[in-house]
């Protein structure tokens, strides 16, 4: 799982260790892994961590090989490592333009690439990756994210639709305003957002689904969001 160390990404895998999976996170701060280990430890599924930068083509690979290695196989792929700039287009810089395509989108394209080989050895798997409802919900200051998000659900659909008779199942998972404080914004809506926990229970979910059936996208939102004025 990529951005396994903290948020959505550390329920996802705690969620699944508590299952009795074996998991391996990754996030490119050693801190924030060796911390994220330590609390996952207590569960009877062993937790690995690795250290990557998901715009590194070869430390993916590197991810994904040591998975397979580790625990005979790669079963379950999460794309869930991003990042957010939330400012106007004309205010944002080229830089932090790569910086969140070059995460949330290639990032997911280099995880596919990666472990796409591994699972048709295993005959199945499953890729999950982590999008938003900003994806199909356009706001002021998100045009960066935004674009990032809608772009993942287009790869996502194609990528779906050619390795399904591989036996290899792709969703991907739309959460609302959830309890995070992502992309360094203060968080003021803990009272009704989303709690990292309800995305992974949805993940899990999922591959519980038996192998004829592809539910291939899932939207989560806040039950009772505040009303608009």
């Amino acid at each position: 799982m990529t951005g396994g160390s903290r948020g959505i990404g550390f329920a996802i895998a705690e969620a699944f260790l508590r299952e009795g999976a074996s998991v391996v996170i990754s996030g490119s701060s050693r801190d924030h892994l060796d911390a994220a280990t330590k609390k996952l430890s207590s569960y009877s599924g062993h937790v690995s961590a690795v250290q990557a930068d998901v715009r590194r083509y070869e430390e993916v690979e590197g991810l994904m090989a040591t998975a397979a290695r580790d625990f005979g196989g790669l079963d379950i792929l999460i794309n869930n490592a991003g990042v957010g700039v939330f400012k106007p287009v004309a205010e944002t810089t080229v830089e932090e333009w790569h910086r969140v395509l070059d995460t949330n989108l290639s990032g997911v394209f280099y995880g596919c690439h990666a472990a796409i080989p591994h699972m048709k050895r295993r005959g199945g798997g499953w890729i999950i990756n982590i999008s938003s409802l900003a994806s199909k919900n356009a706001f002021v200051n998100g045009g960066v994210y935004c674009a990032s998000k809608s772009a993942l659900n287009a790869f996502s659909e194609t990528l779906m639709q050619e390795v399904r008779y591989d036996g290899i199942r792709v969703a991907y998972v739309l959460p609302g305003s959830v309890n995070t404080g992502f992309g360094g914004l203060s968080n003021t809506k803990s009272e009704w957002a989303l709690m990292p926990e309800d995305v992974a229970l949805a993940v899990v979910d999922l591959v519980a689904f038996p192998a004829r059936s592809l539910p291939s996208r899932i939207e989560i939102r806040p039950a009772q969001p505040p009303r608009k004025n």
